[in-house]
């Protein structure tokens, strides 16, 4: 059995339960519901939530490097913290909450295999105390990495013209254009259904078990590599919704494979499939 490309980019439940008192360690909880912070938490975990703390209130786009560094401060994390991310469904908030901590330029990231219900599952106590962080010094970022990990819709338009590698990692219903959103989020519907020209529809769950946990290397390569024919020294534009589920694909491809140059498309199919001028496709 070969191992990920980067392999300590992953804990499992057992290492994390070890290390919750680590001072060397931020624990943070990143949920799409993000009630369930509130009702039970890892020990010593910050809560970070995805909209509120990581995305400008006016603005489409993420906060700036000194509401970022001001964030981190905040919870106790200094450019030599190791933080720790997990969260629910599948972990698809916590993979975006750590894309954006790459983004700018936070070094030092990782994620619990299977998030927080994997946890759940094998009886792990959960807590509602609130941990008081003494404030750290964070210098804010000289700029966000969007060049190197982020896509925006000029880049998928040329990435589509050429020919290039786009995957969409929505369900094949989404791709195919039959429904507009997924069933419980009707508030994210748009004017069309489809997909990007040229994109290949890989769902972000064929990269998981059903407990959550990422499939052995072997597998993922099997999918990405043989199935879908990718190759880790080609330019890869992944893409979903608003760019939550794309983010897991994103970790898969950069942390687990090994790829070199894959960047998240987060306007996804919300900017896409209402953008003015930008063509689609329908069907398989």
């Amino acid at each position: 059995m070969s191992t990920y490309s980067h392999p300590e980019s992953l804990v499992e439940t057992s290492w994390l339960a070890e290390h919750l008192d680590d001072p060397g360690i931020r624990i943070i909880e990143s949920n799409e519901d993000i009630l369930l912070y509130g009702m039970g938490h890892l020990k010593n975990a910050a809560h970070v939530d995805w909209k509120a703390d990581l995305n400008d209130p006016r603005v489409r786009d993420f906060i700036n490097s000194q509401q970022f560094a001001a964030l981190a401060s905040r919870l106790g994390i200094t450019p030599e913290t190791t933080v720790v991310f997990y969260g629910d469904k599948g972990n698809w908030w916590a993979a975006y909450a750590l894309w954006i901590f790459r983004l700018f330029g936070h070094e030092r990231v990782k994620i619990l295999n299977g998030g927080r219900d994997k946890w759940i599952g094998e009886g792990r106590p959960l807590t509602r105390e609130i941990t008081d962080y003494k404030p750290s010094t964070y210098p804010a970022p000289r700029d966000r990495q969007d060049s190197l990990i982020r896509a925006f819709k000029r880049d998928a338009l040329h990435q589509s013209a050429k020919d290039g590698i786009l995957i969409d990692v929505r369900s094949p219903q989404e791709f195919r254009g039959e429904v507009m959103h997924m069933p419980e989020y009707p508030q994210e519907g748009v004017l069309r259904g489809g997909h990007i020209p040229g994109a290949k529809n890989v769902p972000w769950k064929r990269a998981v078990r059903e407990d959550g946990t990422f499939k052995p290397v072997e597998e993922l390569r099997k999918i990405y590599l043989e199935e879908v024919g990718l190759a880790p020294e080609k330019e890869v534009l992944v893409y979903c919704r608003i760019g939550e589920r794309s983010s897991h694909t994103w970790f898969v491809l950069s942390y687990l494979l090994g790829f070199k140059d894959v960047r998240n498309y987060d306007g996804s199919w919300t900017e896409w499939g209402n953008a003015v001028r930008t063509p689609i496709e329908t069907g398989d």
